[in-house]
């Protein structure tokens, strides 16, 4: 394919949809060039910033199809997870602002309100958009008003507990309501479990998709004949997935069914809507697709179809342009493989995510020892605790934003029953491209309450692979290793180590014990420096271990007149409020002031311009530090004021 998205008015049928009234109007033999230009635009647009291209290229027809069949916004479309939206953004009047895609002041990665009276959820987790369609459908019919909720699930979220959940009440409550599952054979990685196999049927019945294939391409090349012989093989096709599909299942739960449909048949798809919509209750319409479709490199990325290119990548071969960098992840990886080859007992579990959590490289060598539960988050708790029941030490890794869904199951599953299962927290803190819904900065706060797990944050390579040692040492309860996205700084080693506190810089004044969390210790190098200008000493720690406060960090603390912290996490409940609640119960009587991210929902930029933001930068912080320490030479040694909120949304007790 040629890969040019073309100027405003240059004659490219995509350069002419503003709305989705431009592709109602549209013939069948537009409606193919049009699908063919708008695959143009994504690889071209997203080549250059990064973002979910695989998803989308799988989905083009059927969002084509959507919204010719659909009034949007009258009627609502939902979208699970939401990354495959981007085609549904250029077809609502969207396709000036890719030049900015997932960029400060540009599109959303995800369906956002702000943008666009066609989108209406905006939480980008997994599983979830049945039962927003659900709770819509019913106050649709509450309210007497006629109008149809499509929700678009991937065969990938369909392994998410709540979509079964959904699915029970929606057979039951009978509303109308149009159900597309969009089946790729993934979620994120191929997709896995019992439900795979069941709708992976027609796809594995034996040779028959390919037979029929090349019969297709042989036969369509074929004057007069060819077309209408097709036609009738065609229909045998049909009647070969009707006897291997999942319309059983479904149809079971009260739901029709109408499927499997060729996804990237646009008029194949198109019918299947208009009948699903004029049905009257609830409908699955089961769609194949095929993840990265009509775009050589990711249809041959067997990894992930080119799911979600991190930055600019080289059009030709689908290669980023940035050059390899030691990221977080392949640390934790290559650490976890070493364990495992010194601890049989150590196995590694993930959600769907092998690859970008690093657990792939363990499957790679121990295949036997890993699981992939698929996107289910809650039953990769507890089922990690049945495997420590079982003699075993779970190494569970997600994304940081995604264990907060598991947090019943970490709590009273894991910790209550003292169970050794350590949990990797990937992209922990400000994440930055993918928006609120990815940030990872509620870790520390809300996993901070439960008893007996500890908390370790990492602020290099060499503290990573220490502490994942220490973690999975720990035969008496969970603990949690947190780490943020992108390339690992430099190694920062301590100056001495007081228990499990590492100094990092220390000077002869006593001025200020400041706290840097995790990946904030060179910031934290930084600001002593910088402070040390002004003629203040400054003493760095790293306390490793962040839960619970270790004791050496209070004797510490009690040793210096003003103590700060910053961490890559909210305030509220955060480790300065936890080191706070240590020295008031010790009757350490030295101010504290901490620094962190306000509870509040963040737009999506670079984690640098989100941190800039917030005041979390060596400048800043070392500007707020020199401020307090001052005003206590003012005060006389007396306790600081309560500052009002900052300019950069920082506020400090």
């Amino acid at each position: 394919m040629s890969v040019e998205e073309g100027p405003a008015g240059d004659g490219r049928l995509v350069s002419t949809v503003r709305g989705p009234q431009d592709v109602k109007r549209m013939s069948v033999e537009e409606l193919e060039i049009l699908a063919a230009e708008i695959r143009d635009f994504l690889v071209a647009k997203v080549s250059r910033t990064g973002g979910h291209l695989g998803p989308n290229l799988g989905v083009v027809e059927l969002t084509i199809a959507m919204h010719r069949v659909f009034d949007s916004p009258r009627d609502k479309f939902l979208f699970d997870t939401g990354h495959q939206a981007y085609v549904h953004k250029m077809l609502t009047g969207r396709q000036e602002g890719f030049d900015q895609l997932r960029q400060r002041g540009g599109l959303s990665g995800y369906p956002s309100q702000a943008e666009s009276e066609h989108d209406l959820i905006e939480n980008s987790h997994a599983s979830t958009a049945l039962s927003y369609a659900d709770g819509l459908a019913k106050a649709f019919a509450l309210r007497g008003e006629q109008r149809s909720v499509v929700a678009v699930v991937g065969d990938g979220a369909l392994t998410g507990g709540m979509c079964w959940e959904a699915l029970n009440n929606i057979a039951g409550a009978r509303n109308p309501l149009v159900i597309v599952v969009n089946d790729n054979g993934r979620s994120y990685a191929p997709t896995i479990g019992g439900l795979a196999d069941h709708l992976s049927a027609l796809r594995l019945n034996p040779g028959y998709e390919k037979v029929l294939d090349l019969v297709k391409e042989s036969l369509g090349s074929t004057p007069l004949v060819g077309k209408p012989m097709y036609e009738v093989l065609h229909a045998v096709k049909k009647g070969i997935k009707d006897a291997v599909s999942p319309q059983t299942m479904f149809e079971d739960l009260g739901l029709k069914y109408v499927g499997p449909i060729d996804g990237h048949d646009v008029v194949a798809v198109e019918s299947a809507l208009r009948k699903a919509k004029g049905f009257g209750g609830p409908v699955i319409v089961h769609a194949v697709t095929r993840k990265g479709y009509g775009y050589r490199p990711a249809e041959e990325d067997e990894a992930d179809c080119l799911h979600g290119p991190s930055s600019a990548f080289d059009v030709e071969t689908g290669k980023l342009l940035a050059a390899p960098s030691v990221k977080w992840t392949h640390v934790f990886a290559e650490e976890l493989v070493d364990i495992a080859d010194e601890r049989p007992d150590v196995v590694g579990i993930t959600a769907a995510m092998a690859e970008p959590t690093g657990i792939a490289a363990l499957a790679r060598k121990y295949p036997e020892r890993t699981y992939d539960v698929g996107i289910a988050e809650q039953h990769a708790a507890t089922s990690a605790a049945g495997l420590a029941l079982g003699g075993l030490h779970p190494v569970v890794a997600v994304y940081a934003t995604f264990l907060n869904r598991a947090f019943d199951q970490v709590l009273l599953d894991v910790a209550m029953h003292k169970l050794p299962v350590t949990f990797v927290l990937d992209r922990a803190g400000v994440t930055g491209p993918d928006g609120p819904s990815h940030y990872g900065i509620w870790d520390m706060s809300v996993f901070g309450v439960v008893p007996g797990l500890r908390i370790a944050a990492p602020r290099d390579a060499a503290t990573l692979r220490e502490e994942l040692r220490e973690a999975v040492a720990v035969d008496d309860g969970p603990t949690i290793l947190r780490f943020p996205t992108g390339s690992v700084a430099a190694d920062l080693p301590a100056v001495r180590r007081v228990g499990p506190v590492d100094v990092l810089t220390e000077a002869e004044r006593k001025d200020v014990l400041l706290v840097a969390v995790g990946a904030f210790g060179q910031l934290g190098v930084q600001v002593a420096a910088r402070v040390a200008e002004q003629g203040y000493g400054v003493t760095v720690v790293d306390p490793r271990w962040v839960r619970p406060v270790p004791a050496e960090l209070v004797t510490l603390a009690a040793g210096h007149r003003l103590v700060v912290t910053v961490e890559d996490g909210v305030r509220n409940g955060g480790v300065g409020d936890a080191l706070a609640k240590e020295l008031r119960d010790a009757d350490v009587r030295v101010p504290l002031r901490d620094l962190g991210v306000p509870a509040q929902w963040h737009p999506h930029g670079t984690r640098a311009q989100i941190l800039g933001d917030l005041g979390l930068t060596a400048q800043d912080v070392a500007r707020q530090v020199t401020g307090w320490v001052s005003r206590l030479d003012d005060a006389g040694e007396r306790e600081l004021p309560v500052p009002a909120p900052d300019a950069w949304g920082v506020q400090a007790k």
